[in-house]
Parts: C-alpha cells; structure tokens; sequence
C-alpha cells in the first residue's frame, strides 16, 4: 500500500488539539480532502486508532493554513471538524481553541515573519468570514511556550497568547438573532437562536430537568436529554434559515444555570452530541453576548458584570472561561464590538503525517 507523507505540526490549541496544515499541502477539492482528513485523523473507530485523533471531539479538529487572500489579513484559517466514529468531516464551523494555536502556527510555519518580542498575527477565518487579531510571544523572533499563563481544562502554564474578536456578529446566518426573535418556543421548551461568532441554541437547564452543575460525562450518560435536545436543535436550524443541519455540528447547544462559584453565568455547551469538557472560546462569546441581551432566555439567571468593556466569567464543567466584552446598548439592544479572551497553546510534534492514497 503506497502512502503520501504530508509535513504538520501537530499543537494543542486552547482545550483542543490536531494538526496544523499548510493548505497548499492538502487536496484543493473537497471531496478529497476530505477523505484525507478522514485517513489521518483515523475517523471510523471510537479510538481513531488508525490515525493521530484522539477519540473526542476536541482532539480530531484540524486546523489549514495559508497566507491570507484578505488584505487587511496575514493568514487565512480553514478549519475542519473531523467526527470521531462516522468518517465525516463538516467544513462549516469554526473552532476558537484551534485558533489559538494559529498565530504560533503562522510563525512556526514561515506563514507570517516574527516582528520582534511580540508578534500580532491578524487572522481570518475562511469559515465563517471573522477576523481575529493574535498577539503571540516570540523573544528573539522565537515562538515561546513557556508562561505563567494557566487555562482551565489544561494542566500547568505557558505563554499568554491574546485573542481579540471583531465582526463576528452574524458569523454563519448573518444576524445577531436569526430567528428575528428574542426567544421561540420549540417543543415546549423556551430556546434564544443567537449567532455570534458561533450559532448556539441556548436553553435553560431546568427546561431539561437539569441543575446545569452536571459533570460532562454525567450529562453524556444521560442519552434522554441528547434524544429531546436534538430535535430541538434540528428545528432551531430550520428557523435560524440554515436549512437541514441533521448531519451538521452547528448550530451548537448550550444550557445555561445561575452560577455557584462566583462567575456570571454557568453554562454546558455541546458539540452538539457531545457534552464540551470545557468551554469553546466562539461558544463562549455568544453565550457572553447572551448574558449580556435583555429579554434572552439568561435574563435572571446571571449576576450581571458592571461596566463597559464587561468581564463575563462562564463558569464551565472544568473551572471558568473570562470573556471581555465591548459593546454598546441602542434602545435597549444588545451591539457587540468587540471580544477579547485569553488562550495558551503548545507544539507538541512536527513531522510527517502518512496518508494511504
């Protein structure tokens, strides 16, 4: 069996983790992409046990990269979500932990040249059309790792690479509400369909006989709730205007509770099958939107930060996301500016990546 070798770097990104690519390296056309991806990510065993994924969601994501077609843009980021199970990749969304590894990505890769101490690496993404300026540490024109910067849902520390959102309102459906709604109603649970950076479909936890404090693998057992939150989810699309998205991993869903640790919201996001063992940094953003809206399905739930920019603090089932927020009320409504998040990654492995052909 003859096999292709296809240099990557292979980095953890946020919470996430898969290859980084440089595009021209990778099939133009989707259909063969795809089956590449499929191949080296291993997709089609629960353990990918045939490729680098590494049995979750989070771990079979890849990130593409090449200099950026933008010109206010150094690189252009594709991003693909590789199933685990079913040998499918969807093209559609985008991936915030990813993205933090795309400006260390961009230097690593001779994409985008290291500019002194500090390196800012104006990223867009081909996904969804956002746009995300990276601010990445490399002394001595070097890439750093190491920092005292800590995450949760990542053990130790490392260097502080800082995201800072803009456009992303209207990223998929081009509305901050896709519905026209604040809330609707579907199969009698009250939902908000908001769309930033990420589409989501926010409930309430007790919507679903849920206290919104579970633990991931808990909420991953109980196979009830995935069996009324999908439908839920499929009819939500229809009403978002992005048609059938039964084989799609957007729109997201998330359920939302008063927080218990000091935060302002807690929050469960799912991929969507799949309970997200933190937090995703798109997610995180339109869920902080959410907070932040009169009339969502979060009014009364959170303790509502003071001030503009606010500090939105998502407490997730590994500990606590923070969201700096600028935005601006017009009679009453919600206008995002702009999103700021603190993110760490690491290079793990580079290399060649061997795929049957």
């Amino acid at each position: 069996m003859a096999q292709t070798a296809i240099p990557f770097l292979f980095m953890r990104g946020g919470t996430s983790r898969g290859p980084y690519f440089r595009r021209e390296d990778l099939p133009s056309e989707l259909g063969d992409l795809e089956r590449v991806l499929v191949a080296a990510l291993g997709s089609g065993h629960p353990l990918n046990i045939d490729g680098i994924g590494g049995g979750t969601a989070v771990t079979t994501k890849v990130a593409m990269l090449s200099r950026s077609k933008e010109p206010d843009c150094d690189v252009d980021y594709f991003f693909a979500q590789v199933s685990v199970a079913d040998r499918k990749v969807d093209f559609k969304p985008t991936c915030g932990n990813i993205l933090s590894g795309v400006g260390p990505a961009a230097v690593e890769l001779g994409i985008v040249p290291a500019t002194g101490d500090v390196t800012r690496v104006r990223i867009h993404s081909v996904n969804t059309g956002a746009k995300v300026e990276a601010i990445v540490q490399t002394p001595g024109g070097i890439v750093s790792y190491e920092g005292d910067a800590a995450i949760d849902g990542v053990p130790g520390t490392s260097a502080p690479i800082y995201l800072n959102f803009m456009d992303v309102v209207g990223s998929t459906t081009g509305a901050l509400l896709p519905t026209g709604n604040l809330t609707d109603e579907i199969d009698g649970v009250t939902v908000t369909c908001m769309d930033v950076a990420m589409p989501i479909v926010i409930a309430r936890a007790e919507a679903f006989g849920l206290s919104g404090y579970e633990a991931a693998e808990e909420l991953d057992a109980n196979r009830a709730f995935y069996g009324r939150m999908e439908p839920i989810r499929r009819r939500a699309g229809l009403l978002m205007g992005m048609g059938d998205v039964s084989n799609s991993v957007v729109p997201k869903f998330a359920i939302l509770a008063p927080p218990r640790e000091g935060g302002t919201i807690t929050a469960r996001y799912f991929m969507p099958l799949n309970c997200h063992p933190t937090m995703a940094v798109t997610g995180a953003q339109c869920l902080a939107s959410c907070v932040l809206t009169p009339g969502t399905v979060a009014e009364g739930l959170p303790t509502l930060p003071d001030g503009v920019p606010a500090l939105v603090k998502i407490e997730h089932p590994s500990g606590v996301m923070d969201v700096t927020v600028d935005y601006e009320k017009n009679s009453g409504r919600f206008a995002l500016k702009s999103a700021g998040l603190l993110r760490t990654a690491r290079l793990l492995a580079r290399g060649e990546v061997l795929v049957p052909m």
